[in-house]
Formats: C-alpha cells, structure tokens, sequence
C-alpha cells in the first residue's frame, strides 16, 4: 500500500517536547500543536464546503473511489510497532531472580579464577544454557498465548455503518476513507473524525480527548472524533480524517501508549522474590562468616560452596512459570469466548463472591418477540391494527431491539412504510423512553402521528381518552403482562388538522398495548446452579420493572427477593426486616428499574462489605459501573465503549461463558499457588540443606550438579501451566502467609531426608549391612567429599524435590488427583535422565562418580519412605498453622467491615522500583486491546477541536485535489 507523503505533514516529536508535562497524565493540545500554523487558514470551515473539499455527496462514495482513497490514505487504524522479538526473549531473563543467576555466571567466569585454577567455565555455560531454556520456554508459550488471543480480539474490531454506492451497510472501522457517510446512535463510538451532515438529540462524550466531564451537545455542522462515545440521539455525517491523522491518531503519538506489564502478579513475584533472597542471602552470609573464619576455607573452595545456594537457592523459573500459566491461561479463556483485556482480572475473578448480571441478553435471549395473541386494545383499532401503527412508529433502518421486534412482526418488513410519506421520526432517546413518526396516509392525503413507548410515558400524553378507568385497566393489562414476564409497550395515536407536520395534534389516543417477551436461556438456570456451587452469589440487575424481574428470578431459581433501585435512595422501610441498606443490598436477590448511577452505587456497598464484585454491562452508560468493579464484564453484543472499560469482554451470550471464565481462572489460580508453595520449599530446601551439610561434615556439593538439578526441574515445572488441577470450590485469594508457612514446612522436611541420609552414609554402616552396597573406594565409611557420595546427594535431591510438587499440587492424598499427562510424563522423563547420570556420569570436572544399581535403588527406596508421610505434614499444617492464619484473616476482615473501610479493585501500577522489575510478560493483551481501540488522555478545548476539524478538512481537499480520480480528471 503506497504511503502519502506531504508537505503539511510535520515532525510530531519535535513539536512534543515542551508540551508534555512532568506527570505525563495531563496534556494541554492546540490545534498548532498537531498542524503548522504557518502553512493553513484555522477558520471554520463550514458543511458545504466540505463536501466540496473531499469531492463527495451526502449519497456516499461508490466501491472504485473508495477503495482509491484508502490506497490514498491507508486504514482507518493506528499502526502499532511490533514489539521485537529478540528483545522480547530477552526480556525474561530482566528480573531480580535472573540477576542473581546471572551474576552467579559472573563469579563463575571471573571471580572463581583462583588458588592456580582456571575459570569455572563448567558452570558458566551451565548458568547461561539455564537462563536460556527458561527464556526459550517462556518466550514460546507467550507467543502462541498471544496469536489466540489477538486472533479473538481482532474480531471485535469496531465496526461502522457507512452509505456506499447509495445504500447503507456495515463494514469494519478500518475500511473507512475520508468522504464517506457514516452514521451512528447511542452507545456507538464514533468510528473516525467527521462532520455532522444531520443530528438528532446528539451528546457526545468526549472526555478521553477533552477531559470535559459532561457529554456535549452536537448539532448539524459540528464535529465528532474518533473514539469519542454517543450517548444520546443519532446522527450522520462526513468522514473528513482516517487512521493517523485523525485527532486521536495525532494526540496518540504525543501522548505514547500505556503498558499494564506491573501490577498485582509483579506485588506477589516481588515478595515471593524478596522470600528466596532473604533466605538465601542469610545462609550466604552465614557461610561466608563459618567457612571463611571459622574453617578457613581457601577462596576457591568456599566460592563453590556459596554457588551452590545461589544456583540451587533461586527458583529461576519463577516468573516465567507465573507468567507463562496466566499467559497460557489467558488463551485457555479465550477458548470460553472470554477475552482478557487487564490480565490481573484472571486473579481477581477467582476470588468474586458476588456476580451482578443483566438480565436481558444474559439471564435472557435477548431476543424480544411481540406476543401477537396478547395484544390489548382500546377503542375502535383492531390488534392488526394496533400492530401496523406500532410498526410505522418504528426504525426500518439502524433498528434497536424493540424496532426490530415490532417491524418483524408484521411479517413482511416493507409493510412498515407501505401506504405512507415519512415527513419526520423521533426515535427513542432515554430521556423522553419513546419514538414518533408523523406521516401523511397517502390513501387519504391526511397527516397522522403515532407514538410508541414506555406506559408511564404514553399515558400522560394521551389527552383525548385518558380517563381513570382507562388508566386503571392500563395498570392491570401492565400488572398481567408483568406476572407473566412481558414487557408492556403502549401505542397512541392522533391526527393533524393542519398541514405543517411540526404543529400539535388533536391530541393522543391510547389505542393499543404490545406484549414483549424475552425468555430466559436455556442453560441459564443450570449456570446459577453451577455459579452458587462455586460460592458466587448471583444478583440480577435490571432496568426491567419489579414484577418481571421477579417472574424472572422465580423461573431462574435466583429467588424473588428484589427490589426497585428507589431503595437505594430512599433505605429500607422502617420496622422492616433489614436495618440497614447494606443489609439490604447483600440479602437482595436483585434490583429492577435500575439506572447506570444505580448499578455504580450497588458495586461500591458490595464491595464495602467485604465482597469482591464482579459486574456485566453492555451499553456506553455501564462504564462507570464496570470500571469501579473488581472485574467488569462487558457481556455479548456490548457496545465499543462498554468493551472499553470492561476488564473481560465475552464473545458469546449467556451467563455459562461467564461461569466457565470463574471456573478458569481458579484453575489458574490454583497452578501459579502450587507453583509458588514449590519454588519456596525448593528454596528453603536447597540453600538450609546444603548450608547444614558444609557446617556439620565440611561437605563441598559440586555447583554444576545443582545446575542439572535446576534444569531438569525447571523442565518440568514448566508443565505445570496446562497442569489438571480441580479448581476451589470457594472464591480464591493470594495469602502469602500460608503459602510461606508450607514452604517453610516442606523444605525443613526434606533438608531432614538428605542429612539423615548423609549422617547414616558417613556414620555407620546400615546400608552396607543390610543392602550390600559399598564405594568403589573399598570403604564403607566414605569421606565427606567423596565423588560417589557426592553422587548419591545429587540423586536423592534430584527425586525427592521434584517429587513434592505432586504434594503441593492436591488439596487431599497426591495420588487421589491425577496430574496431566504432561507434567506425570515430564517428571518420568528427568527422573529417568537423573538416574542415567547418577549411573554413567563420571566427570571429573565437578567432583562426581557414578554410583552402582544397588545404590540408585537404596536412594529410590529412601525416598519413598521418606515421600509417603509429606501428605500427613501437609494435613498437619492446615489442622493447625493454616488453620490459624485463616481465623485471623477472618477476624480482620470482620474488623475492616465494622471499620467500613472499602474495598476496591486492585489497580495495575507500579507500587515500588521492586514490583515493577518483575516484567508480567503478558503485554501482549494490552498490544492486542489497543489495536482494536480499548484505552488511551488529553486535554483540548472545545473550539481548538473546531478548529483543528476545520485543518483536517482543508488537508484532506488538498491531498485529493493532488490525487484526482479517473472520472474527476474525465
């Protein structure tokens, strides 16, 4: 695709510098800012000459000239720069752990040259192949974890509706060119930067570009740009500026892009991190001092020994292991429908307790069908009648879901305009909750008007036959429709005398009342189930009356305990069962009536209760609801602007998708727990053992077997992202305590199975006694250091270490939870090359020598023993130490609710120089979200938007006066 290349075209970076302020989050534009002042006329350039300008009618282009101007100005899109692919596998070797691993190499190569020996080139390479195979592990699964994910965004790319060829249709945002007639209504966002050509009722919000907090209203002339949201009304208009050089492509580029790669994961990686050094840095020191002053070690043989528990001490893998199962476990939901756009959400969605859903789309079809048999009428009009005005009273073209409903019920669609002159059409708005057609009957040449919409409405304009009885059979019709789970939606009538369409009528006639239906979904009532079994209450909140939602929780089994979001205001009724409002949001089975404002206030008591909430929106106005939520969902058929504050956005309706995804993210959840209880206990283990060994019998453990030790666990562990684990029945939470307190536990146990071990080796004979086994030395009674001894440590670490991760993994007996075939298979396969190492492998570089099948099986049989009782630990821990730290975390939160200090939702931020050197390595879905137009804040005056939209169109006319098309030039 040819790039455009022009003079006006300016150095945005030189511009940028003395613009940007030192908080980076503020940033105050002109339109000079974005083009030179020196070569453009910033007047206002009116509607007219803009269609003269771009060389285009108010019909829309044709497909040819289209498809030139794209070659012309290229898509309608931001180009992203790809992140590069080396520095990406590099990237994870840029954290605190892989600095100690790397600065163990260092010592290696070059602090180890001493006491007349050579460098440890060994352990070098041996270091450096480790940090290698994590980054090449990890590297791997982020990209096929990225490429599934980016390929479910893509398809949410925002689409537009555009007139081509003289009819409308819809096609992706990015296909649009500047010249074409585009149009949009509320909850839309506004595709690319343009000129109203008509408007009805429109507010624009524009705060992602203006920072004004209040929607603006738009009339015909004015401009809208890309990525602001309607919030009210309709309008069309003139595309005058695509992709980069839209307002919003501009301020793009002064303003960068933000990454979300800190935040809660890189907090538990810092302390979880923070443990493993401590600890290691502890027995480091105390080596230092016992080794070197108490012992006096010479410089070579003491720096061995301190290699040991940096290469042993530090779980390498860690953070690609963590990062690797979220990123892995975001494809996983991606699977469900369910795309991740703050990857933080998997953690916080295995802990939601309570679970606010819509009810029409998700409890729901969303499918509204007019009940025909149950059609109400008042007066002289037939129900095909009532029916046929109804559907002039209706959209034929950009339809809700109530004008679609109406117009196919007739059956044939053309019947909606049949027979009449449109002369002018209100549609619905939720401010007046109503449309209205006025038509002249063009059998008759009379001038007519009708009016469909909410009952309350309908009535008070009806002033022709409005009497109390016709009010009262009004309400009881509406009251039947609601214990029935229909939606009433009246329709009035009246004729013009005079033959101005703007003047008043004779006055409305209430003539009929339609019967909507939405049924609930089929699985619905089994996915409560599910959800209340996973310890997720279910509320439904809905803008529907009080009767139907509670016709629709008794179908549902939610219960039918609800109430009108009045409460909210008002409190509970005095003398009533609840004292308190809180009291009365958390015994809610659900609200109805409810307004945007209502489900925000609702979210904020859950959560100061205690509760974390997740919320489903699907409309421009549920943003501040779901961006306060632990976790926003925005639901199937979401408008762009609910996808945009959601944190998960669902690709298919229906409560289940959002279910699986809870379901998902505890099996998540659960593997990065298991994973953090084994790097700690591995850590404990290693740098305590190895430490206690060098004090008690000066034994000098060969640094290059921890590296083997290191790099066949790291193999293996590595499975443990698509590892089968049985997610938590209850909601989940990070507590560092109790994982530290296993950690603590096992690793003191199995530092216990190698001493004994040792001592039993190097003190007495029961092993030659009984089994027959001896060294090749002849001894029985071997020295410290003996290869061989050697040897046998190395293979009992190697098995046992590895083994506990099928303990740490199971809530009851390991063998009661079948691993995945990948990490059982994983763990055959190192301990099948650790056996072959410890029987063939005599290297003498690191001070080892095979050991005979007699010994491999006396190691074996060690572990074993020692293995079967790690179940019974685990069982003591929670009967007593767990147990405890859960009571005191009860208590304190019961103390935080009395206190009523809130709880919100966990924000991605940097929260020391510590977490955010803990890359999260799943970037990769804020660089897919942004590329379909979730995120990004500036600051720019109203009338240098004007003016900038007035700079826009002038450079778009000169481009195209440069590029005249073949029939232009004919």
């Amino acid at each position: 695709m040819p790039t455009l290349t022009c003079p006006w075209y300016v150095d945005l970076h030189r511009i940028i510098r003395p613009i940007l302020t030192s908080t980076r989050q503020k940033i105050e534009l002109k339109a000079e800012d974005l083009y030179d002042k020196e070569k453009v006329d910033l007047e206002t350039i009116v509607i007219e000459d803009v269609f003269k300008l771009l060389q285009c009618e108010d019909t829309g282009l044709n497909s040819e000239e289209a498809q030139r101007r794209i070659e012309l100005f290229g898509p309608n899109k931001l180009e992203q720069e790809e992140q590069n692919a080396f520095l990406q596998f590099l990237g994870f070797m840029w954290n605190p752990l892989s600095w100690v691993m790397e600065g163990a190499a260092l010592v290696a190569i070059v602090l180890s040259n001493g006491d007349n020996q050579p460098p440890d080139w060994e352990d070098f390479v041996g270091i450096v192949l480790l940090l290698f195979i994590n980054s090449t592990i990890g590297f791997y699964e982020e990209r096929n974890a990225g490429n599934a994910v980016k390929a479910l965004m893509d398809s949410l790319a925002p689409k537009a509706k555009v007139r081509r060829n003289g009819t409308w249709s819809e096609i992706e945002s990015s296909e649009l060119v500047p010249g074409d007639m585009i149009s949009f209504k509320i909850g839309d966002i506004v595709p690319a930067d343009c000129r109203l050509t008509e408007a009805i009722n429109v507010s624009i919000d524009q705060a992602a570009l203006t920072g004004e907090s209040l929607p603006q209203s738009k009339k015909l002339g004015d401009q809208c740009f890309s990525g602001s949201t309607c919030k009210q009304g309709e309008a069309e208009g003139v595309v005058i500026s695509t992709g980069a050089n839209t307002f919003f492509g501009r301020a793009a580029s002064l303003v960068g892009q933000d990454d979300d790669t800190t935040g809660h994961l890189q907090k538990i990686l810092a302390q979880i991190g923070s443990f493993c050094l401590v600890s290691i840095g502890i027995f480091v020191v105390a080596e230092i001092l016992v080794l070197y002053a108490g012992f006096r070690y010479n410089y070579r043989r003491g720096l061995n020994n301190i290699l040991v528990l940096l290469i042993g001490g530090i779980p390498i893998a860690m953070p690609t292991v963590l990062s690797v199962t979220l990123a892995v476990g975001a494809q996983q939901l991606a699977k469900h429908k369910a795309i991740v756009t703050r990857i933080t959400a998997i953690e916080e969605l295995a802990g939601v307790t309570i679970l606010c859903s819509d009810k029409t789309g998700t409890l729901t079809t969303n499918k509204l069908t007019i009940d025909r048999a149950t059609i109400r009428t008042y007066g002289p009009f037939s129900a095909d009648d009532v029916m046929l005005l109804a559907a002039y009273a209706s959209r034929t073209e950009n339809q809700d879901a109530i004008d679609a409903s109406v117009v196919q019920a007739l059956g044939d669609v053309a019947r909606a305009r049949a027979g009449i002159k449109l002369l002018d059409f209100k549609p619905f708005n939720p401010v007046d909750k109503r449309t209205e057609i006025t038509y002249r009957e063009e059998s008759s040449g009379k001038l007519k008007r009708v009016t469909k919409g909410m009952t309350g409405i309908i009535i008070e304009l009806c002033t022709r036959n409005k009497t109390e009885e016709l009010e009262n059979k009004l309400e009881a019709d509406v009251e039947e429709f609601a214990t029935r789970g229909l939606r009433a939606l009246a329709v009035a009538y009246e004729e013009l005398d005079s033959d101005d369409h703007e003047s008043e009528g004779n006055g409305f006639e209430l003539i009929g009342l339609l019967a909507i239906f939405d049924p609930p979904r089929e699985d619905t009532k089994q996915t409560i189930d599910d959800a209340l079994a996973l310890g997720v209450k279910v509320k439904m909140v809905t803008g529907d009356q009080l009767a139907i939602a509670k016709e629709t929780g008794r179908r549902l089994g939610l219960g039918d305990h609800m109430y009108p979001a009045k409460v909210l205001k008002d409190g509970p009724a005095p003398g009533g069962k609840h004292l308190s409002l809180d009291e009365m949001i958390l015994d809610a089975d659900g609200f109805a009536g409810v307004f945007p404002e209502h489900k925000y206030e609702i979210v904020k008591r859950l959560q100061g209760l205690g509760h974390l909430c997740a919320m489903t929106g699907d409309g421009a106005n549920d943003a501040p609801a779901l961006s306060r939520a632990n976790v926003g969902i925005a639901v199937e058929g979401a408008t762009d602007a609910a996808r945009g504050a959601a944190d998960i956005v669902l690709t298919e309706p229906g409560l289940s998708t959002i279910v699986h995804a809870i379901r998902g993210s505890r099996v998540i959840f659960q593997r990065m727990r298991n994973y953090s209880i084994y790097a700690c206990a591995v850590t404990i283990r290693i740098v305590v053992c190895f430490a206690i060994l060098a004090f008690a019998f000066r034994f000098d453990f060969p640094p290059f077997m921890v590296l083997i030790i290191a790099l066949l666990n790291d193999g293996t562990i590595m499975t443990l992202s698509v590892d089968r684990v049985l997610p938590s029945m209850t909601p989940d939470a990070w507590d560092l305590a109790e994982i530290f307190s296993y950690a603590v536990a096992y690793g003191i146990y199995l530092t216990a199975s190698t001493i004994a071990l040792v001592t039993i080796i190097l003190k007495t004979s029961f092993f030659y006694d009984k089994f027959g086994v001896e060294f090749t030395s002849g001894t029985v009674y071997p020295s410290a250091n003996d290869p061989q001894l050697h040897m046998i440590v190395y293979l009992q670490v190697a098995i046992i270490s590895q083994a506990l991760i099928f303990v740490t993994r199971s809530h009851g007996f390991f063998f009661m939870e079948r691993p995945s075939f990948a990490l059982l298979g994983a763990f055959c396969i190192a301990q099948l090359v650790s056996s072959i190492i410890a029987a063939y492998a005599n290297w003498g570089f690191t001070q080892i020598e095979g050991i005979s099948g007699g010994w491999i099986g006396v190691v074996w049989v060690w572990n074993i023993v020692w293995f079967a009782p790690l179940d019974w630990i685990k069982f003591a821990m929670k009967a007593t130490v767990i147990k405890k730290l859960r009571e005191r975390h009860v208590a304190a939160a019961a103390a935080s609710q009395e206190s009523g200090v809130p709880i919100t939702r966990t924000q991605s931020r940097v929260a020391s120089i510590h977490e955010s050197l803990y890359s999260n390595r799943v970037s990769f879905i804020r660089r897919a979200a942004r590329k379909v137009g979730f995120g990004s804040k500036i600051s720019m005056k109203p009338e240098e938007l004007q003016r900038f939209s007035s700079i826009q169109a002038q450079r778009t006319g000169a481009t195209l006066a440069r590029n005249p098309s073949r029939t232009a030039a004919a």
